[in-house]
């Protein structure tokens, strides 16, 4: 690791995440021990499976719903993840608007905003603790472009119908009382936030399925989907209904390899700051983002340290995944240098612990929920980072369509969208680290006093329709 970032006595890189590391790596069930019957298989144990088994159960107790995992309930993004339940579409409203009309879009992004109540709501009826603070989030910019962009994502917003009780803009002196980013120019906040802790909200969700009947094997890798069965090295499940719910981990799927790319996140987290809290502030314990391109999310944790994400190394060649969480000496330390730039005071701390997940990206970034009643196959994903609210949602969405129900969910634009694949390699990691690279620069120009988006970043998004 390099030596301009000081790491801890006991930092740690890789290892699933920070907030395992926190709780205790989980030991992986039993796994599938031959051929089943259900009504309902998951592929993927999750969020999105378990909501979904969560939500089947509670409406209906005597479905046979089994749920199969390659790890452990929770190994994959759910339990990696910034903790931010968010009420952020996975995706822009237009794409949305365009198949289904502006009233649609705007109707998706209100059950985003209560999707956050309603996760709040089953945690505490369920007994979940998992450190959840509704503080909102705020979101900063530090340089004239981003400056420019931030007030006219509020434009964007207000045009699709967020009030002002749903954003506004922060004049200084609140801005700094609530958190003190050096730099910052201006910032926007919006109470649709929740501060989780990502790892127990899951491992909560899977102690709460199984009481409700719900087997999940773990150490289950499922190698092939086809109608009515998901089929494994251990046996096949038959069912109904089969769903994917694999989301970063798609592609592992020889027939879906295309469908939704793995997108690389890091994250570092600092030791717990003491008195430097002092010089910081974020006594409310909102999310923080920010307007650059290479984007950066963060939380203050329930233990007083910082945990700080953004993209690092963005995407492997062939779609592969890291599935282990090692994260690259360079990404640690643009991770430290963008956190010590907002907050200086962090200079005096160190990284505890370094990890990485996967997250799915569609073709036109935007998520998709959809089950097709002749074949059995449904699926719920391509979340582009947006996954611990918008999983809830599409939980309930696929308890819908399963049990036949026209609901005011099933009617969602996101519900059947028909999305092209990606492009064969060379081509993906050509595109997607283009991109990259041209955000990097893009931030750069505009750090360097360009007072206008830089044309570089048009570029990029052009590059991969985002």
């Amino acid at each position: 690791m390099s030596t301009r970032v000081p790491l801890s006595g006991d930092f740690v890189n890789g290892d699933v995440s920070f907030w395992y590391r926190s709780l205790g790596i989980p030991t992986a069930g039993e796994p599938l021990d031959g051929d089943r019957e259900a009504d309902v298989v998951i592929v993927g144990a999750g969020y999105t499976g378990l909501w979904t088994a969560y939500y089947l159960k509670r409406a209906d107790p005597g479905l046979r719903v089994t749920v199969l995992e390659k790890e452990f309930a929770g190994y994959g993004a759910s339990g990696r993840n910034g903790g931010w339940l968010v009420g952020e579409l996975a995706g822009t409203p237009e794409r949305y608007a365009r198949t289904h009309g502006v009233d649609a879009a705007k109707r998706l992004q209100r059950e985003m905003f209560s999707s956050i109540d309603e996760v709040i709501a089953v945690a505490g009826k369920e007994g979940i603790d998992a450190d959840i603070v509704k503080g909102g989030v705020t979101t900063v910019a530090t340089n004239a472009a981003q400056d420019r962009r931030l007030r006219a994502l509020l434009d964007h917003e207000r045009h699709w119908g967020w009030t002002e009780e749903d954003v506004r803009l922060l004049d200084p002196a609140e801005r700094e009382s609530r958190l003190r980013v050096d730099g910052a120019v201006s910032a926007i906040w919006s109470p649709h936030c929740a501060r989780i802790q990502p790892a127990k909200l899951v491992l909560g969700l899977a102690e709460v399925v199984r009481d409700l009947g719900v087997e999940i094997f773990e150490r289950t890798p499922v190698t092939e989907i086809v109608p009515h069965e998901a089929r494994t090295p251990y046996g096949t499940v038959r069912a109904r209904y089969v769903v994917r719910a694999t989301e970063g981990f798609t592609a592992g799927l020889r027939q879906y390899h295309r469908a939704w790319l793995p997108m690389n996140s890091s994250m570092i987290v600092t030791e717990p700051l003491g008195d430097l809290w002092d010089a910081i502030g974020w006594e409310g314990c909102e999310l923080l983002g920010d307007m650059a391109h290479y984007y950066m999310y963060a939380q203050r944790t329930a233990d007083g340290r910082i945990a700080f994400g953004g993209r690092g190394k963005p995407y492997l060649y062939g779609s592969r995944v890291d599935d282990r969480g090692h994260t690259h000496a360079w990404t640690v330390e643009a991770l430290w240098e963008l956190l010590t730039g907002m907050f200086p005071a962090v200079r005096e701390s160190k990284v505890a612990h370094a990890w990485s997940g996967v997250l799915g990206v569609p073709r036109d970034w935007c998520a998709t929920v959809h089950v097709d009643h002749e074949t059995g196959i449904g699926w719920a994903g391509g979340y582009t980072g947006h996954g611990v609210t918008t999983t809830n949602l599409a939980g309930r969405t696929l308890r819908d369509l399963i049990l036949r129900e026209d609901t005011e969910l099933t009617a969602l634009p996101w519900v059947d969208r028909k999305v092209r694949g990606w492009e064969v390699e060379p081509l993906r990691w050509i595109g997607v680290h283009a991109m990259y690279d041209l955000y990097r620069r893009a931030d750069a120009r505009e750090k360097a006093g360009l007072g206008r988006t830089s044309a570089l970043a048009r570029v990029a998004d052009a590059i991969t329709g985002r």
